[in-house]
């Protein structure tokens, strides 16, 4: 079986791998297309409305940073690196406006593809893939910051690619850009500690860290439910019945790195209706979902502190991006 870690980051990432793979092209203006910098009716659902998720809330879910909270607080830090920017001297730049480019789920549990992929409209158009609203990648020009305004934005210098090792044949080294902290002061006013940046996260009272200790645990939970006897056993059924149908894999991760990797549509598009019939037939989606909710339920008793304190930082972080936003 694909390794637990890996399986989470498939379960996670499939969709944004696939994102990225259909967006090399820069897409068209969206003023020429007429439509939107950002469209909330293709931002995801809170809860999936369809599919074999439908209705589905894994307990941690409780904890996570939706993408509409995601975006708030985004909107309120951007408004305000504007405005420390202006406070330096630097007016009228602007940044690209947070929520133009939604992620396939709400959050970081990815519940729609945390199994395997589960929405049967979606596999009958395009297997594996993603629907052209959430592969049509939006581009915003990015302002072009001189020296000094790059310093003030993010309290350290412009990366710099090293130079190459005496001997070192073109092309064939390769490595990691570096920055030097940003000078004290710029127009006779001391520079904030991370830049403009650092200033209005602080001003949102955001705490970064925690979103990285709820996805561990969630991380932690899938890993123990794939383990667990019953879903041991309902992913054994699976395979079995994908056999049936002509296909020898062992879980559905490998069902999904087959579909994405497929270059015939129309097989991508059988191998995701014969997994999803294999999944409704085995109920592997309920068992699944069941076993790793009782894992999860176990695992909020057990740091409730901590996860009491992560919802209340949340909470105030949003109190405060609603004011700046």
């Amino acid at each position: 079986m694909t390794s637990p870690r890996k399986a989470l980051a498939l379960a996670v990432l499939t969709s944004v791998g696939l994102l990225s793979a259909c967006t090399a092209t820069p897409a068209a203006d969206n003023a020429a297309e007429n439509r939107p910098i950002v469209d909330k009716s293709n931002w995801p659902e809170a809860v999936p409305e369809r599919g074999l998720t439908k209705g589905l809330t894994l307990p941690l879910e409780f904890y996570m940073v939706s993408y509409a909270d995601y975006v708030a607080i985004e909107e309120a830090t951007t408004t305000l690196q504007q405005q420390c920017m202006a406070d330096y001297g630097f007016q009228g730049i602007v940044f690209p406006q947070p929520g133009a480019n939604p992620p396939p789920s709400d959050n970081d549990a990815n519940i729609e593809r945390r199994y395997g992929i589960t929405d049967r409209t979606m596999a009958e158009k395009y297997g594996y893939g993603l629907p052209e609203e959430l592969t049509r990648h939006t581009d915003q020009k990015m302002p072009d910051l001189t020296g000094v305004q790059f310093e003030v934005l993010t309290g350290h210098t412009k990366p710099e690619m090293p130079k190459p090792p005496k001997g070192a044949k073109d092309g064939s080294y390769l490595g990691a850009p570096t920055t030097k902290p940003a000078r004290a002061e710029h127009n006779g006013k001391k520079l904030h500690v991370g830049g403009c940046i650092g200033w209005s996260k602080k001003k949102v009272a955001l705490h970064e860290e925690d979103t990285v200790v709820v996805s561990n645990l969630s991380g932690e939970s899938l890993t123990a439910s794939m383990t667990s006897a019953p879903v041991q056993a309902v992913i054994k059924d699976w395979a079995a019945c994908m056999k049936t149908k002509g296909h020898t894999l062992a879980n559905p991760y490998k069902a999904m790195d087959q579909g994405v990797s497929e270059a015939d549509p129309q097989k991508s598009i059988t191998l995701a209706l014969h997994d999803l019939a294999c999944k409704e037939k085995t109920k592997l989606i309920q068992v699944w979902f069941d076993e790793e909710s009782t894992i999860q339920k176990q695992a909020i008793k057990d740091h409730s502190t901590e996860l009491k304190a992560v919802k209340s930082r949340h909470a105030l972080t949003m109190t405060a991006a609603r004011s700046y936003g």
